[in-house]
C-alpha cells in the first residue's frame, strides 16, 4: 500500500511561475529605451548582424618575436580600449605568438582601425602649422581648435578663470590657433629643427641617401635650403621643382628630415599619416604630424603617454558641452606644468600643445594658462569625440607596434542569413521534439509542448535582460547552446513520464502515481541537469571565444528548464491526474490502467471475459 503523500497545491507553483513571467516581462518592456523593436531585441553578435574583424600583427623594435608578457599586456590594453569605446560585445584574443584578433559586432566602424595603433603617446609643443595641399583649408580646423584649461579653475570662457590674459571668452581664447597657419619667421630656430636635430641612425642615413638619389641632387639641395613652408601660389615654379616628392612612398617620407617634411608642401598628410608605425616614436627628435587639413611642426616630446594617470570624458555642467579631463602621475604632472608654461610663454607662437598618437595629431589644444593641476580639453566635441580622445589618452601606452594584417567584414545580409539558419535549426529541432512527444505520449505531448514554449519565452526574456545588464551578446555558438538545451529538456520529461508509466503499469491510479513518479524522477532530473551545468561551467571558465558563448547559453537554458520542471510540469501533471482523460490510455499515452481488486484468498469464479485484462 502506498505511503500517504503530502497534499499538493499545484495552483501555488503555477502562481509563482506566472509572477516570474510578469516580472520578467515588466523588466523587458520598461527597462529598455526606444521603440518596441529596441525593447524586444536581444544583443546579437558579429556573425548574426554583421561587423568587422581585424587581425593585428605585433612587431618589436629589434625584430625579435614579442614575449608572452608583452602580448598579454597589449591584449589587456586593447580590450580596455574597446570597452572604453562602448562596444556592445567585443572579442579580443591572442592568436599564435604575434597576432591579436579584434572582433566588433555591428556596422563597420573606423574606430576599429585606431584600436591597434602603436599608441606611443607624446605631448609636443607646436612650433608652427601650415596648410596641407592634399586636404581642406586649415582655417576651419584651426578656428575650432580645442583649448585646454586647468580643471581647478573656473570654466573655460569666463573672465574669472584667472587674472592673466588667458581668461578670455572662448571665442577669443581659441583665436591664437589660427595664427600658426602662417609659418614662423625664418630666423626662429623652431622653423629649422633639422639643423639642431640629433644625428640619425646609420640605417636611416642609408635609406635617406637612397631617397636623395631618387629625388635628384638639385631637388634635394633646394629642399634642404628651405627655412619655411613653401607657398606654391607665390612661386609656381617650385610646384614643378618639388613635384617628385609626390612620388615618394610613406616609408621613404619617414626618413626625410623633419624640416623637409614640414617645409615642402608636396609632402602631404596622406603620406605622413601612412608612415610605418614608430616613425616618430623617439621623444628626443622633433617631428611633423597632421590633423585633417593641417600639418604641424612639432618640438621634442616633453610629456609621454606613461605620464598620464587617467583621462575621462564628461559634460561641463556650466555650458553642457563635452570635455576631456586629464590627470597625471606625480612626475608627469611636473613635466606637464613645465610644458604648459613653455607653450603659454611662447610669445607670438601658437601656444598649442599637440597630443600625438604614433604618427598623427589627435588633438592640438590651445594652452590658456600655465596648468599646475589636472587639465581639461574643451572644444566643439561630440560625446563620441570625447570618448575616443579619453580612450586614446588613458590607454595609449602599448608596449608593441601593431600592423593590421587582415580585415574582414561580414555584411548585414550574410549575418541575417546566419540568423535565419540558426532560427531554422532551432525550429526544426523543436518541431521534431514536439512531433515525437505527441506520437509517443499523446496527451502528455501537450504538456511537453507548453513546457518548451514557456522555457523558450523565459530564455528569450533572459537574453534581453542579460544583454542590458552585463552586455551578453547572442552569437551563432550561443544558438547552438540553446538547441542542445532542447535535448536536456527532452531528457527531463522522458525520465518523468517513463517513471510515471512504470507506476501506472504496477497498478496504481494516476492520482497516486504522479507524486510517486515525481519523487523518484526528481533526483535523476536534478542529477542530469547538474552534470550539464558543471560541464557548461568548465567550458565557460577554461575556454575562450565563441566556446564561452556556447557554454553560457547552455547553462542559462538548463537553469530555466529546471524552473519550468518544478513550477509547471509537475504541478500541471498533478492537475491532469485528477481529470478523466488520464483514465483513457488512448488519450493519456500512459498505457493501460490495471484495476486492482482486494484479495480474498479465494479464487474468483467470474468468467474470464469479465476479468480485467493484465498489462
Amino acid at each position: 500500500m502506498a505511503q500517504p503523500q503530502a497534499p499538493m497545491h499545484p495552483g501555488r507553483q503555477l502562481g509563482v511561475l506566472g509572477t516570474i513571467f510578469v516580472l520578467l516581462a515588466i523588466w523587458v518592456w520598461f527597462g529598455g529605451d526606444g521603440g518596441w523593436r529596441n525593447r524586444l531585441e536581444p544583443n546579437l553578435g558579429l556573425d548574426l548582424i554583421g561587423g568587422t574583424t581585424v587581425t593585428l600583427q605585433a612587431k618589436t623594435d629589434n625584430g625579435k618575436p614579442p614575449t608572452k608578457q608583452q602580448m598579454a599586456t597589449a591584449k589587456d590594453i586593447i580590450d580596455s580600449r574597446v570597452n572604453g569605446l562602448g562596444v556592445s560585445e567585443a572579442e579580443v584574443v591572442v592568436e599564435g605568438d604575434t597576432n591579436i584578433v579584434v572582433s566588433l559586432p555591428g556596422k563597420s566602424d573606423d574606430r576599429l582601425k585606431q584600436i591597434g595603433q602603436t599608441a606611443e603617446l607624446r605631448f609636443r609643443k607646436v612650433l608652427g602649422s601650415t596648410q596641407d595641399i592634399g586636404g581642406a583649408d586649415p582655417s576651419a580646423s584651426a578656428s575650432a581648435s580645442p583649448s585646454t584649461a586647468p580643471s581647478s579653475a573656473a570654466p573655460s570662457g569666463t573672465p574669472s578663470a584667472s587674472g592673466s590674459a588667458s581668461a578670455k571668452p572662448s571665442g577669443s581664447a581659441s583665436a591664437p590657433s589660427s595664427a600658426p597657419a602662417t609659418s614662423a619667421p625664418a630666423s626662429d630656430p623652431a622653423s629649422a629643427p633639422a639643423s639642431s636635430a640629433p644625428p640619425v641612425a646609420a640605417d636611416v642615413a642609408q635609406q635617406r641617401a637612397a631617397v636623395q638619389k631618387k629625388l635628384g641632387e638639385s631637388v634635394w639641395a633646394a629642399a634642404m635650403a628651405e627655412t619655411a613652408p613653401v607657398d606654391l601660389s607665390a612661386d609656381p615654379a617650385k610646384a614643378q621643382l618639388y613635384a617628385p616628392f609626390k612620388t615618394l612612398t610613406p616609408e621613404e617620407v619617414a626618413v626625410l628630415p623633419p624640416a623637409m617634411q614640414y617645409n615642402i608642401p608636396t609632402v602631404t598628410c596622406a603620406q605622413l599619416d601612412k608612415r610605418p608605425v614608430g616613425s616618430i616614436r623617439d621623444e628626443k627628435q622633433p617631428a611633423v604630424a597632421c590633423q585633417p587639413g593641417v600639418k604641424y611642426n612639432l618640438d621634442v616630446a616633453k610629456v609621454l603617454g606613461t605620464d598620464v594617470d587617467n583621462a575621462d570624458s564628461s559634460i561641463d555642467s556650466t555650458n553642457g558641452k563635452w570635455i576631456v579631463t586629464i590627470s597625471f602621475t606625480s612626475g608627469g604632472q611636473n613635466r606637464w606644468t613645465e610644458l604648459t608654461r613653455e607653450a603659454y610663454n611662447n610669445g607670438t607662437d601658437s601656444k598649442q600643445v599637440a597630443v600625438v598618437l604614433d604618427n598623427q595629431v589627435v588633438s592640438a589644444p590651445v594652452i590658456e594658462s600655465v596648468i599646475p593641476g589636472d587639465a581639461r580639453i574643451t572644444g566643439q566635441f561630440t560625446k563620441r569625440d570625447t570618448e575616443l580622445l579619453a580612450n586614446q589618452l588613458q590607454y595609449g601606452a602599448l608596449p608593441l607596434s601593431f600592423t593590421p594584417q587582415d580585415a574582414q567584414s561580414i555584411s548585414a545580409t550574410l549575418g541575417s542569413s546566419h540568423l535565419e539558419a540558426g532560427v531554422l535549426a532551432a525550429g526544426i529541432g523543436l518541431g521534431l521534439v514536439v512531433l515525437y512527444s505527441f506520437f509517443y505520449y499523446r496527451l502528455l505531448g501537450l504538456v511537453i509542448t507548453i513546457s518548451l514554449v514557456l522555457s523558450g519565452a523565459m530564455v528569450y526574456m533572459a537574453l534581453i535582460i542579460l544583454g542590458r545588464t552585463m552586455g551578453f551578446t547572442l552569437t551563432l555558438a550561443g544558438f547552438a547552446g540553446f538547441i542542445v538545451s532542447l535535448g536536456v529538456a527532452a531528457d527531463s520529461f522522458v525520465i518523468y513520464f517513463e517513471r510515471l508509466k512504470d507506476e501506472i503499469r504496477e497498478g496504481r491510479s494516476p492520482r497516486s502515481a504522479v507524486p510517486r513518479a515525481w519523487t523518484r524522477a526528481r533526483r535523476t532530473i536534478i542529477s542530469a541537469n547538474a552534470i550539464t551545468l558543471l560541464a557548461a561551467a568548465v567550458l565557460y571558465f577554461f575556454s575562450i571565444g565563441s566556446v564561452r558563448g556556447f557554454a553560457f547559453a547552455l547553462g542559462v537554458a538548463t537553469i530555466l528548464d529546471l524552473v519550468v520542471v518544478f513550477l509547471f510540469r509537475h504541478p500541471i501533471m498533478t492537475m491532469f491526474a485528477r481529470s478523466k482523460a488520464f483514465l483513457s490510455p488512448r488519450v493519456s499515452g500512459l498505457g493501460r490502467i490495471v484495476e486492482q481488486r482486494p484479495s480474498t484468498g479465494v479464487a474468483s469464479s467470474a468468467p474470464r471475459r469479465n476479468r480485467p485484462k493484465e498489462v
